[in-house]
């Protein structure tokens, strides 16, 4: 009797144990994977680490961490949005249309070319919510449509000569930290708080976990989702003023594949692709791995095209744990 009760406890503790390495694994397993990264990419290349490095990670993760934030929200809610490089490229267009320096209107510029990225996200809402479009096609033909009116309004070509004062969003600094990075911590600030503290952000997470459930405990399940792709297009817009200021210039061709870097922080900070769980720090560190993968392997030489290899690779390892996880 005491042999079995002794087994029967050692094999508890065993679950127990189990139990604890797996909680682990899965709520910080991200963050761990962040500091090997930065350790190995480190003794591979000391000057990874420089001051001026770390500065130039932070500002272009920075673009990636706005999106990411978006996507978050709208994968929550068991959806997709492959529009928002096209969406960025628009509002960046439009932004620079108006900041010239000859005709330099900072605020009307800013204002029309975020307001630009809240409409397309506006009309990819109602197609999705109003005319049960999934997700992947109603996004999908936004790509196509925003991407074409991005080349339409500026005819193929490059906007450039941008007044200073607009310049400095991008390339500035606020006690020596780029502001792209202050503007990135703000708006991680405000929306954690309307996802977490308000009647909004717990209403994402029941539509993502079952519409159907949703609609019988009485949330307005299109207007959440309308709600949530408007705010993909609003960080879209904000992304594209950012990177609009940051190279000087209005670019068509900019935010190719701006949403493959998005999803994969997404996946990679846990948030599941089923929807109805993630959590934000997780797409923040997720984008932060992005950055550091993007800036490691420049340092160490490696080719472009491989870097798209790898970044596919993580995000299909990170589906397959999330479906373990599941």
């Amino acid at each position: 009797m005491e042999i079995r009760t002794e087994r029967i406890t050692k094999a508890t503790n065993k679950t127990k144990n189990r139990f604890f390495s797996n909680h682990i694994i899965s709520e910080y397993g991200v963050l761990i994977a962040l500091v090997l990264l930065v350790v190995i990419i480190s003794l591979l290349n000391p000057s990874f680490l420089k001051i001026d490095n770390i500065m130039n990670l932070l500002r272009q993760t920075s673009i990636n961490v706005i999106l990411a934030i978006g996507m978050t929200y709208v994968i929550l809610s068991r959806g997709i949005d492959l529009s928002v490089g096209s969406i960025l490229a628009f509002s960046g267009i439009i932004t620079a249309s108006f900041v010239g320096v000859e005709s330099g209107n900072m605020f009307l510029g800013i204002t029309l070319g975020i307001g630009a990225g809240v409409l397309l996200g506006l009309i990819n809402g109602l197609v999705i919510a109003k005319f049960k479009v999934t997700p992947f096609i109603a996004t999908l033909g936004m790509m196509a449509i925003a991407r074409g009116l991005t080349f339409i309004y500026s005819d193929g070509q490059p906007i450039s000569n941008l007044d200073n004062s607009f310049l400095f969003i991008g390339a500035g600094q606020i006690m020596g930290i780029p502001v792209p990075v202050w503007i990135t911590i703000l708006i991680f600030i405000i929306f954690s708080i309307l996802l977490y503290k308000t009647t909004f952000g717990r209403h994402v997470y029941a539509v993502g976990g079952s519409e159907t459930a949703a609609k019988v405990s009485g949330i307005k399940v299109d207007r959440t989702l309308i709600y949530v792709y408007s705010i993909m297009g609003l960080l879209a817009g904000i992304a594209g003023v950012i990177l609009t200021s940051r190279v000087s210039s209005g670019l068509p061709q900019a935010g190719t594949a701006y949403e493959l870097d998005a999803i994969a922080a997404v996946v990679i900070g846990g948030t599941s692709l089923m929807g109805g769980r993630g959590r934000l720090w997780g797409t923040l560190v997720g984008a932060v791995i992005i950055g550091v993968l993007n800036n490691g392997l420049d340092l160490l030489g490696v080719s472009s095209y491989w870097q798209q290899v790898v970044k596919g690779s993580i995000i299909i390892l990170a589906v397959m744990l999330d479906r373990k996880r599941a």
